[in-house]
């Protein structure tokens, strides 16, 4: 590892988690699989414009990540946050942007406990921020935190 990659790490981690929803997205829409679009990730340049939803230089170990850990872990990240959700819009009716996020998100709360969670979920919401207006990174917010609070009541205790 050069003096470089450790230049911006919270730049480079929060690059990975735009960069792991801009995949997920990708996988969603366009049913790849993950070793083609990781692949495509991890040879292109991604753009330094956050809000425009690029996502700098990646923390591409992060990135691989939560990309692989949210296909592994899918049939357990979808139940817990569809109890979550109303029940008249679940997971599967959310936008996929939406939907790639919360997973995102989902999987580093259930699965990356070297992650504060509160961490998790303020960079989650920059990422929904990046796409979205304000409505949506207040939903990811709220679920998101109350998903974190039902796994992590720990790093919520007063």
């Amino acid at each position: 590892m050069s003096a470089s990659d450790n230049k911006y790490p919270r730049e480079r981690r929060s690059a990975a988690r735009l960069g792991a929803v801009q995949a997920l997205y990708q996988m969603d829409l366009s049913g790849s699989d993950v070793g083609e679009t990781l692949a495509q990730f991890s040879t292109r340049a991604i753009g330094d414009n956050f809000e425009d939803g690029e996502c700098g230089e990646a923390d591409y170990r992060h990135l691989k990540e939560v990309v692989d850990g949210v296909v592994r872990e899918q049939k357990a990240i979808d139940p817990v946050v569809d109890q979550i959700l109303d029940k008249a819009w679940p997971l599967h009716r959310l936008d996929s942007t939406v939907r790639a996020i919360l997973r995102a998100g989902a999987y580093e709360l259930m699965f990356m406990e070297r992650v504060p969670a509160r961490v998790a979920i303020s960079e989650y919401v920059d990422v929904a921020d990046a796409f979205f207006g304000t409505e949506e990174p207040r939903f990811v917010n709220g679920v998101l935190d109350r998903l974190a609070r039902q796994k992590r009541p720990q790093e919520f205790a007063a």
